[in-house]
């Protein structure tokens, strides 16, 4: 079954109370049709579904490095999946969490450490392909890179990156970035947190984002009573968890509308090869996984 992340438990309570209010209002406005989303040249010319390798495929490697990103490239996944820090001289780096200890030989938090200090580090010293028995990647000069670097090693792949901090704010560092890349065209930003995903695109309005957890519940609401119609969204995609809470959140009816306002939908994180084909039978346009391998053999690519 696909996994959870934390922040969407609360959702439930918020499409419940989405609904109330809605249903409320009803009978007492006229609900116009919203407008559709834009296009987006992130989406132009790709193959459907689109394989993501979820931090590089982090079930097969030692995830958001250098070692994950091009072995996932040599399988031939059309996005990698990474997540963006940024360290206490201010370089973006791609790590997933606040602090070096799961991933990494080290200890401390990111934002607290330099780079040349991060880059002294063993980013393959904690993974293991045997739940813990063995750590056969150890000393292999694996490090974790720095945002420049994963984009230019990678001219030909799509990025699907996520701000992992709020403070200090990642928006005017990370548009820079994708600016001095020239990649505003292959790079699509998302986030949980509205504030973040606000500010980015305030500053980087030229790059593609996919949608908040509030962003989804509320077209997730207006689709139960039948309003999604009314839905004008701000952005290109919807990554969303199969279930959140006991709450099922993808369904044949929620692709549908998602499609009929231009959106993109975007499975995660998904494991199991059952699952994948459900939900690719059900229509969604990309799958995020740690298993790209498994992912791309049933796609027959």
């Amino acid at each position: 079954m696909v996994r959870v992340r934390g922040k969407w438990l609360w959702l439930p309570a918020l499409i419940a109370s989405g609904v109330v209010m809605m249903c409320a209002l009803y009978g007492a406005i006229a609900w116009p049709a919203g407008e559709v989303g834009h296009d987006h040249k992130f989406f132009a010319q790709t193959k459907r579904p689109l394989a993501i390798a979820h931090r590089g495929g982090a079930g097969l490697w030692p995830e958001n490095t250098m070692y994950a990103f091009e072995r996932a490239a040599a399988l031939g996944v059309d996005v990698l999946e990474i997540d963006v820090r940024s360290t206490a001289d201010g370089v973006l780096v791609v790590l997933h969490d606040a602090a070096v200890e799961r991933t990494t030989s080290g200890r401390g938090r990111v934002n607290e450490l330099s780079l040349a200090r991060l880059e002294e580090l063993d980013a393959g010293y904690r993974w293991s392909p045997d739940g813990g028995r063995s750590f056969p990647l150890r000393g292999q000069d694996i490090t974790v890179p720095t945002l420049r670097e994963v984009f230019d090693a990678f001219p030909d792949l799509r990025f699907n990156i996520e701000p992992k901090q709020a403070q200090p704010s990642l928006a005017a560092p990370l548009c820079q970035m994708i600016r001095d890349a020239h990649v505003a065209e292959r790079a699509m930003v998302g986030s949980f947190n509205d504030s973040v995903l606000e500010e980015f695109r305030r500053e980087c309005p030229e790059v593609a984002t996919s949608a908040s957890t509030a962003e989804v519940s509320k077209l997730l609401a207006m689709s139960k009573v039948g309003l999604d119609i009314s839905y004008s969204p701000v952005m290109q995609a919807l990554q969303v968890p199969e279930m959140a809470g006991g709450l099922r959140v993808l369904s044949k009816r929620f692709v549908d509308a998602a499609h009929a306002r231009n959106l993109e939908v975007h499975a995660w994180t998904v494991n199991e090869v059952e699952d994948m084909r459900r939900l690719l039978d059900m229509g969604v346009d990309g799958i995020m996984t740690d298993y790209p391998d498994q992912l791309l053999s049933l796609l027959g690519r």
